[in-house]
């Protein structure tokens, strides 16, 4: 079956937002970064939840932001530590949070995808997770500074 240019942009997109939600789960749980990704890949992507079907996701993406992200843990929150002012220290943020930029710094490190579709998919993660719209503004302005630490020749 060949996709569209649409469908597997809708697949990234999905795969980011599960990357941040499994992210959140092994954080909470203590599970290991294998067994979270199995569960997402064989029961979250394009489960039924009381007639919603979620997205399928890109599992190579999904794959690469985990792996990365738990490589490279403590490099990407020493970057988004730089990023948040002092008064907010990476351990005050809330777990969520922490997992989303810990995704985002996962693909910025990759240097792949341009830094605009980058901060622009994570703030909608954010505002999917948020109910007021000052957590989007802050996440923007975190990892637009994560982004210009990480690629700064793309901007």
């Amino acid at each position: 079956m060949t996709l569209s240019n649409n469908q597997k942009r809708k697949m990234k997109s999905a795969a980011r937002l599960y990357a941040t939600q499994a992210l959140f789960q092994m954080e909470q749980s203590g599970q290991s970064v294998d067994d979270v990704s199995r569960e997402f890949e064989d029961h979250r992507f394009g489960a039924v939840y009381d007639d919603v079907e979620m997205q399928e996701g890109d599992s190579d993406t999904f794959r690469a932001l985990m792996e990365r992200a738990v490589n490279e843990q403590a490099k990407i929150d020493q970057l988004t530590d730089r990023a948040l002012v002092a008064k907010w220290p990476l351990g005050r943020i809330d777990p969520t949070l922490r997992a989303l930029f810990r995704a985002a710094g996962a693909e910025m490190l990759e240097n792949d995808t341009p830094p605009k579709v980058i901060i622009t998919e994570f703030v909608d993660i954010a505002g999917a997770f948020c109910t007021d719209d000052k957590e989007p503004r802050f996440v923007n302005a975190v990892l637009d500074h994560m982004a210009h630490e990480v690629m700064p020749e793309k901007f």
